[in-house]
């Protein structure tokens, strides 16, 4: 196999296996594309269009239970319900998110030390959690109140920043308003759906004139790899996150963070002289 079909399957299970921990895709796929010395353009392309293998997987291991609540839909006020609370949650993201595009892309993914500043602080936070956090009193996604979801959305918002993690931030966000570990990660996985296929959309129209099909290839690979690593991810997540907590990805983040600013402080400038 290329080079750049090693570079797709590597990029791939990246972001299928950080998209929806919390951990940080978008940290991890920045910092991976630093260390490996890829060039702008293309591979920055690449890294938005496999982003939608993992949005797939996302409806795929809730099929069943989305086609249910669509179905629901004309007769259940339940049903209408949960899906007025996703809208609501979308709101702040999908403002910010179109308005301050342009601001993060060419601003904040610019910056090694913010994405491990980001990593440090969230890790930490992430520790806390699990340490001081409110009793659940919600034990279902279906069941968060209206001012809960936009405040979940609001906690969305943070994961503009490279490095705090979209399902980090509304997990968590979850968790201090009283929701239940699983049903946060099931709510922070169904927000995801149109929350990623927006941004998706926006970033694939802004880098249109990048889209070269002679990569079709590599981006097929990537692809595939991102909706396979994302099933993995998402099934073997919810049953961890409910029995262990946030304790391995606090570390995680702590470690990677906090050795990257080490490095970024210490020894960068030393090594590029």
């Amino acid at each position: 196999m290329t080079h750049d079909g090693l570079t797709a399957i590597l990029l791939g299970l990246v972001e299928g296996i950080t998209e929806f921990i919390p951990v940080s895709s978008t940290a991890h796929l920045l910092l991976t594309k630093m260390l490996m010395g890829l060039p702008d353009g293309f591979w920055d392309t690449f890294i938005v269009l496999i982003q939608m293998g993992a949005i797939l997987a996302v409806v795929a291991l809730y099929f069943n239970r989305l086609l249910h609540v669509a179905l629901r839909l004309p007769s259940d006020p339940a049903a209408r319900r949960f899906v007025a609370s996703l809208a609501i949650a979308l709101v702040p993201a999908f403002i910010l998110g179109f308005g301050l595009h342009d601001v993060i892309k060419k601003v904040l993914f610019e910056s090694p030390r913010l994405i491990c500043w980001s990593l440090l602080i969230g890790g930490i936070v992430l520790w806390l959690l699990d340490h001081f956090r409110p009793a659940p009193v919600i034990d279902s996604s279906e069941k968060i109140p209206f001012v809960k979801s936009l405040l979940i959305g609001v906690s969305q918002c943070l994961a503009l920043i490279p490095g705090v993690s979209r399902s980090g931030a509304t997990i968590a966000g979850s968790l201090l308003l009283g929701v239940e570990r699983r049903a946060a990660a099931e709510f922070s996985f169904f927000l995801a759906i149109p929350t990623m296929a927006g941004a998706f959309a926006l970033d694939a129209w802004k880098s249109r004139h990048d889209i070269d099909m002679s990569h079709a290839g590599i981006i097929a690979i990537g692809f595939v790899v991102s909706f396979a690593a994302g099933l993995l991810a998402i099934k073997t997540f919810i049953d961890f996150l409910a029995r262990h907590g946030f304790a391995v990805f606090a570390i995680w983040r702590i470690l990677v963070g906090g050795g990257g600013l080490i490095w970024l402080y210490f020894f960068a400038h030393a090594a590029a002289g």
